[in-house]
């Protein structure tokens, strides 16, 4: 049976889901049930690609939004920040005026994830223009922006955790 260790991604879950997915993983059924209900994969593969599907979700969900200026996959997130996105407003004097630049940040773990796993964490990412904090009125938004955004948000960390325990395998 795995190790209570390789459910970091499920930090906070109850005991009992956490026992369903360690019966899962020691029975080799996590993975087929994820790739089951998640087969499809997705063609944004470069950073422009990425920008244009922000951007189009942006101007979907949240007209009123601040204007992004750069979105990128980073592939030092998750070792660097422990995170899979990240959104940024960056500050700077420009003649005399301040001003700020909006980022979102995308691990590049999601090139290789299914479509619906990149969705979710773009419609996060994205939420944080209106929402800073990760509150009721947050996760109404994502909620808002992607039905069903609270079982694909767990649904990634089962995946994030099937991945893991099969890395470990390997080596």
């Amino acid at each position: 049976m795995s190790d209570v260790t390789d459910l970091k991604y499920l930090n906070g879950y109850p005991a009992d889901l956490l026992a369903q997915v360690q019966t899962l993983l020691a029975e080799n059924r996590l993975g087929e049930y994820l790739l089951k209900k998640y087969p499809e994969q997705h063609e944004i593969r470069t950073d422009k690609a990425l920008y244009r599907y922000v951007a189009d979700l942006r101007q979907a969900h949240l007209k009123n939004a601040p204007a992004i200026d750069k979105v990128l996959y980073d592939s030092k997130l998750d070792v660097v920040k422990h995170a899979l996105g990240l959104h940024t407003a960056l500050s700077r004097n420009h003649g005399g005026r301040l001003v700020a630049k909006k980022e979102i940040r995308i691990g590049s773990v999601f090139r290789e994830l299914p479509a619906d796993f990149l969705k979710m964490i773009v419609v996060h990412e994205l939420a944080h223009l209106k929402e800073m904090e990760h509150n009721k009125a947050f996760y109404q938004l994502c909620e808002y922006m992607q039905p069903g955004y609270a079982q694909l948000e767990f649904d990634l960390r089962l995946y994030l955790t099937w991945r893991s325990v099969e890395a470990k395998k390997d080596c």
